[in-house]
This record gives C-alpha cells, sequence and structure tokens, in this order.
C-alpha cells in the first residue's frame, strides 16, 4: 500500500460556496500518507470565473439561471504535479473549446480531459514527471443537466430522494472494455493492474502508458478520454457528491448518500458535513490492507431548486421524518471495528469492502465486463508477480476468506 505516516496529519482544507440555485462544501485531508496528492475545483460561474481560479464565488450580474457551474476532484498518484495542474486547468480547457462555447458540452467535456493531457506532454516542466491523476468532474448547464466525466476511479454519486444514483462508473483493468484496449494497445494487465503496475486504465499523465505513437490518444494502454452521464435535474434530486477512492474505499455508494442525509437532517453545513464524511472514513491505524489511509477529498453540491438553503434543510429532514423515498437507516456500522483479541470483526470487512459501486443500484450501462475492485493506492509497482493475494486477484480466493486475504496482503 505504498509508505504511511506514523500519525495521520488530520488537518483539513475546507471551503464552500453558493449561489441562488446551488450550494457547495468541499473538504481535503492527507490523512496517513506521505504527502498530499488531491486536487479539486468548484466553480459557480465557469463563464466569469478569473484566470487561475478553482474556487470561486460568482461576482457576475448573469442571472444564475443561466450559469455554468463546474465541480472536480482529481486524485494524484506517483506526486501531486498532474493532479495540481489538472485542478487549476481543466475547466479552463473546458470553458475555451469550441465545443463549448456551441453548447456541445459533452464533446466539450471530452476535449478538456484530453487536451489537459496534451498540454502536459507538450510542457517541458513535466518532461520527466511520472505522475498522474484521475479525474471526476461534474458540469451543471443552464438548461438543468448535470454531466459527470469521469476518468479513473474517483467517483460521483447523485442522492434522488435518498436513493444513490451513480453518476460515473470506475475505470479498472479488470474491466473487459478496458483490458480489450490496454492489450490492443500493447499492454497487458497483471494483478489487476496496467502492466502490474497502475490499478486504474484511464488517467491525465501517465505518460509511460502513452507511447505508441501509432495509436490516437483514446486508444492508448491508458487513456484521459472520459466516460460521461447525463442527468436531468428534477424535484427529487438533493445533492450531488464527487469525492476520490479514499472514500469509496470504505463506503458504498448508499453508504454514503445514507449518512450525509442523516448529518443533513442534524442541520450540519456542507462544510461540517464534508469534513465529518472524510473523519467517518480515516483508520485508526494502516492495518486494514491500505484502506482508510489514502488522501481524502469529498465534495457535496447541493441542488437548491428554487429553495433558499433553509428551506432545502428543512426539505431534507422532513423526508427523513416522514420516511419518504428511500428508507436512510437511523445507524451505521463501524467500518473499523476490531473483536476482543484485536482480530478484524467480518462485519467491519462488509463495510470496508462492500462494493464500492453501490450494491443496492448498480452503475447504469456500465461497459462490458465490468467489475468493481477495491485496489491498494493507484501506483505501486509490484514486487513479486507469484503473491496469490496482490490487489486484483484478491477478490477471486473462494477459499480463502477476505479477513485471511487482508492480513497477508501487502
Amino acid at each position: 500500500m505504498g509508505q504511511t505516516l506514523s500519525e495521520p496529519i488530520v488537518e483539513k482544507h475546507t471551503s464552500a460556496g453558493e449561489d441562488e440555485e446551488f450550494a457547495f462544501g468541499v473538504s481535503e485531508m492527507q490523512g496517513w500518507r506521505l504527502t498530499m496528492e488531491d486536487a479539486h475545483a468548484a466553480v459557480l460561474d465557469l463563464n466569469h470565473a478569473p484566470p487561475n481560479s478553482s474556487s470561486t464565488t460568482p461576482a457576475s450580474t448573469e442571472p444564475t439561471k443561466e450559469r455554468t457551474r463546474f465541480f472536480a476532484v482529481y486524485d494524484g498518484h506517483g506526486g501531486s504535479t498532474v493532479a495540481k495542474f489538472s485542478g487549476d486547468t481543466v475547466h479552463f480547457r473546458l470553458r475555451s473549446t469550441a465545443e463549448y462555447q456551441s453548447g456541445d458540452y459533452e464533446a466539450a467535456l471530452k476535449r478538456a480531459f484530453l487536451a489537459t493531457d496534451e498540454d502536459l506532454r507538450a510542457n517541458p516542466d513535466f518532461v520527466n514527471d511520472p505522475s498522474g491523476c484521475t479525474a471526476v468532474a461534474a458540469l451543471i448547464t443552464p438548461d438543468g443537466k448535470i454531466m459527470v466525466a469521469n476518468a479513473g476511479d474517483s467517483r460521483s454519486v447523485l442522492s434522488v430522494n435518498g436513493l444513490a444514483e451513480p453518476m460515473s462508473h470506475d475505470h479498472k483493468p479488470v474491466n473487459r472494455g478496458e483490458n480489450n484496449r490496454i492489450v490492443a494497445a500493447g499492454g497487458f494487465v497483471e494483478f489487476g493492474r496496467v502492466n502490474g503496475n497502475l490499478a486504474l486504465s484511464r488517467a491525465i499523465g501517465d505518460f509511460e502508458f502513452k507511447q505508441n505513437k501509432e495509436l490516437s490518444p483514446e486508444a492508448q494502454v491508458v487513456t484521459a478520454n472520459p466516460d460521461i452521464l447525463t442527468h436531468q435535474i428534477t424535484a427529487e434530486d438533493e445533492f450531488l457528491i464527487l469525492a476520490c477512492d479514499g472514500i469509496w474505499d470504505v463506503y458504498s455508494n448508499q453508504q454514503v448518500v445514507d449518512r450525509v442525509r442523516r448529518l443533513l437532517g442534524e442541520r450540519k453545513t456542507l462544510e461540517q458535513v464534508a469534513e465529518q464524511m472524510i473523519d467517518y472514513c480515516l483508520a485508526p491505524d494502516c492495518e486494514w490492507g491500505g484502506v482508510g489511509c489514502d488522501n481524502m477529498t469529498f465534495m457535496i453540491v447541493a441542488i437548491l431548486g428554487g429553495k433558499t438553503k433553509a428551506e432545502w434543510y428543512d426539505m431534507i429532514r422532513t423526508r427523513l421524518e416522514r420516511g419518504e423515498g428511500h428508507q436512510t437507516p437511523s445507524s451505521f456500522p463501524q467500518p473499523y471495528a476490531r473483536g476482543p483479541r484485536g482480530e478484524i470483526l467480518a462485519n467491519s470487512m462488509k463495510v470496508v469492502m462492500g462494493n464500492g459501486s453501490g450494491e443496492d443500484h448498480p452503475p447504469p450501462s456500465p461497459p462490458p465486463g465490468y467489475q468493481n475492485s477495491q485496489d491498494d493506492p493507484d501506483h505501486e509497482q509490484q514486487t513479486s508477480s507469484s503473491n496469490p493475494t496482490s490487489a486484483g486477484s484478491l477478490f477471486s480466493l473462494a477459499p480463502v476468506s477476505i479477513i485471511e486475504a487482508l492480513s497477508r496482503r501487502d
């Protein structure tokens, strides 16, 4: 799982913003990792965002219903360079495309991801930089559509009257479609990793996996080309979540939505919700196979739907009290529970290693052979190809319990 600190760095960097239609809260924490490699962007008025701004409250006089909003989380690996660059660049690249100007937002999102990748490759400052990052970005259009572009295994989930609606699916080398592209481009998958190394199959950066000059950027072993899911906002929609895999390794989609709803029912601010969710996911030690020991970024976007923020909170609380929509539990399992001898409890690991894509509501239209995998941190070289419990093969061990496997996991 890579090197960790002797004690986690729990200081959080938290921010928030709002206009008449949406409000957001975001928090990030280094945790047990040696460095912080996450980045994010939250822009409430993309058309008027000042240069080099990754978090801004709109200053324009444009009616809020005509604004375009942008929210994104970038999870770096192998260093922070690419994630930080992406956090500062992708939304401006998006805004500058001809596709964006013409209202073809899906094409614009794809172009923004790929163009940012091209910018990095062409920049002499990054020639020898080995890092890469996942990217999950939500564009909210003036006509009320949420368009989520995703490359990698960060994730976005929408709460629809309490039900977790996936707005992205993870890109893992074990997915059949991803595997086919990797092999066709001259790569291979070993222990669930690209060339035995990278635990995800799409990313910005990671240029060592993008060396085939005969292929397009979309066809490389690892590509920055995102998948995009679109949702038309309705009165049932409550909030959108974007987070890195440090969150989703611990809780499923539905569990995250459930916990957030309960916090909102207590009228926690959006900043407090983001901070509390990070605290829930932080492991008490690093004996959990790497789970809970990653950098963590959590962003919540409130869909106000014409209500004031106070009225929006009232709506969430009323739905909880009346049991409307999805039945949200009032108590939750402890993800890091141990028995009297310090052993990891099975019920605890069901939470930690549950189907991270949301066992109650699978991702829409996944690629052929879609399979979720809870791997160790993203960019780790395998030292032994004979280890039967390396990431990627962990969940195929039918005779071995997951707890036993975790105890032997590198």
